[in-house]
């Protein structure tokens, strides 16, 4: 497509005049909101059938731990397996774990062991899904200059289905319960199915390795490890999702035991914190370069973990809706912004190891915060615990702000060789 052309297309929506891009776009925005809708009824399902936190805690363990153990080693296999065929099978793999929760749900006979089963299937899938899905979006984009933009585009479907995704899944759980939330999840992967089959994927052969998978995954430890500007924002990274995002876990029993409410309030909450998340990949999809990402980074997870303490002490639900857009939107900054700089760091022939080491530190170790935060919430109580997890987030920014100026030292030669920083521009912001 000519240049000018593209430019004078809307910046935010950029990334979106590459074909297979767009059918992506479309097809995932469908079944993301079949996901969160998933996502809030098993936790009102779990939390219904116990009122216990702690096993809301052990459910976004079993569906979480998974990565932990087995992304790096499927990101190996995503260095050398077509990433396309990978996104295909995982989603019908997804599609057949949605209908069987459904199809439990619907007979009445679905018990919480099941649930944790079906949790863990879940998160086997999602271990090879997530970091294919990562390193398959730069095969989407032609012009390597779209990646930012179509990064912060993913951020911003997934948060446009985080505001619908809860509100109708509340709306559902009230009218006819979880399994028909289940049941419209399984009928929504039908969506993005289609547009991966739609797309037209050239294989680059070339680049699959057939070295011992332990050599490769060593090979690509080294790498995230000894290489700062992607091993320092990972190591942040999990700590906010090890200590920050279990608070999502715990909504359900903030809604009943603190706001007094029920599914639409936690349905509303989950919105609030979407509505700010979507605010944050907007801003982001605006910028016109990663330029200065590293301090965008250190102030979302400082707004994200100052949000999580003024959560704590609330016990009003406007308060609390007023709180969370600026929790969504935090997380949300801080989690894009640095996929965004990782994504354009990342050599192309460890991109899929590196971008499992992004899930590990994203979805692997949240797990763990998951379980701490049901333990933690089961003595200390869920106020004080998600203060906690707060706290951890702002002084986890501190560090990192600590280490921007070494950062940008190292950053600023591969964006001058990669054309984003001009040879001129030597006191430029790379960080």
């Amino acid at each position: 497509m000519p240049a000018e052309h593209a430019a004078r297309r809307p910046s935010l929506l950029r990334a979106l005049r590459h074909r297979n891009y767009r059918l992506f776009f479309a097809g995932q925005s469908l079944s993301l909101v079949g996901t969160w809708i998933t996502r809030i009824a098993t936790s009102w399902l779990i939390y219904r059938l116990t009122g216990s936190a702690l096993l809301l805690g052990v459910v976004g363990f079993c569906g979480q731990i998974p990565s932990l153990f087995l992304a790096p080693v499927a990101g190996v296999f995503m260095d050398r397996w077509d990433r396309h065929r990978v996104l295909v099978v995982t989603q019908v793999f997804s599609m057949l774990q949605s209908f069987a929760l459904a199809a439990l749900a619907l007979a009445g006979i679905i018990t919480v062991e099941e649930v944790l089963g079906l949790q863990v299937l879940q998160g086997v899938i999602n271990a090879f899904d997530t970091p294919a899905r990562q390193a398959f979006v730069v095969s989407m984009i032609e012009d390597r200059a779209d990646l930012a933009n179509a990064i912060a585009l993913n951020s911003s479907m997934v948060n446009v289905s985080r505001i619908l995704g809860p509100s109708i899944g509340g709306v559902l759980i009230a009218a006819v319960g979880e399994g028909w939330c289940f049941l419209v999840d399984g009928v929504s992967y039908i969506a993005v199915i289609a547009s991966l089959l739609a797309m037209r994927v050239t294989v680059n052969a070339a680049a699959r390795s057939e070295g011992r998978v332990v050599d490769e995954l060593r090979a690509g430890f080294r790498y995230v490890t000894g290489f700062e500007p992607i091993g320092t924002p990972l190591l942040l990274l999990a700590i906010v999702s090890t200590m920050g995002m279990p608070y999502t876990v715990l909504m359900p029993a903030v809604a009943t035991k603190l706001l007094h409410g029920g599914a639409h309030t936690l349905g509303i909450l989950m919105t609030a914190a979407g509505v700010g998340a979507l605010l944050g990949a907007i801003y982001l999809a605006s910028r016109p370069s990663v330029l200065g990402l590293g301090r965008v980074i250190a102030g979302a997870t400082a707004l994200f973990g100052a949000g999580l303490v003024a959560f704590g002490f609330s016990r009003a639900l406007w308060l609390s809706l007023t709180i969370l857009p600026l929790v969504g939107a935090g997380f949300m900054v801080s989690l894009a912004a640095t996929n965004t700089l990782i994504q354009t760091l990342t050599e192309e022939h460890l991109r899929g190891r590196v971008m499992a080491f992004y899930t590990m530190a994203f979805l692997g170790t949240a797990p763990l915060g998951s379980l701490m935060a049901g333990v933690l919430a089961d003595r200390i109580g869920e106020p004080l615990t998600i203060i906690a997890g707060g706290l951890a987030c702002l002084l986890g920014s501190a560090w990192f702000a600590s280490r921007l100026g070494r950062l940008r030292e190292l950053v600023r030669p591969l964006y001058r060789e990669r054309g984003i920083l001009p040879p001129a521009a030597e006191q430029a912001e790379a960080g």
